[in-house]
C-alpha cells in the first residue's frame, strides 16, 4: 500500500538558520548535531526542544584562522522557534573542553536563500 503524502498546507513550516562556527577542535557533522541538541536540551528542556524540529542540513569547513577552525552550517528549525534556537546556540561556549563560538548570520525560508549568507 502506497503512503499518502501530506499536502503543503498541512506540513510543518520550516526556516533555515545560517550559522558561523569557530572551534579549536575539528568538528564533524555528527559532532555539530550533538552540540546543537545538547545546548538546546540544556537551556530549553526536552519538551520545548522536541518542538524545534532541528535538523542539520549542511556543515561546510572554511579556511583556518590562526588556531581556530571555521565552519558555516545550515540548520533547519520549525517556524516560530528561531529565536529560542538562536539563544540556545549563543550560550554554547565549549565542547570537549575546547572553546567553541556559534553565531547566527541569517535566517531564510529556503535553502537557496541561505546561499547569499554563505
Amino acid at each position: 500500500m502506497k503512503l499518502k503524502v501530506l499536502p503543503k498546507s498541512q506540513r510543518k513550516h520550516t526556516h533555515y538558520l545560517v550559522l558561523d562556527i569557530k572551534s579549536e577542535e575539528v568538528l564533524s557533522k555528527n559532532d555539530f548535531t550533538s552540540i546543537v541538541w545538547d545546548s538546546c536540551v540544556r537551556f530549553q528542556g526536552e519538551n520545548n526542544t522536541s518542538n524545534f524540529s532541528l535538523w542539520t542540513i549542511e556543515l561546510i569547513k572554511k579556511e583556518n584562522i590562526s588556531f581556530f577552525n571555521e565552519y558555516k552550517a545550515i540548520l533547519r528549525c520549525q517556524r516560530g522557534f528561531e529565536d529560542e534556537v538562536r539563544s540556545c546556540l549563543a550560550l554554547t561556549h565549549n565542547y570537549n573542553r575546547k572553546r567553541i563560538s556559534i553565531t547566527c548570520i541569517g535566517i531564510s525560508g529556503t535553502i537557496k536563500g541561505c546561499s547569499k549568507f554563505i
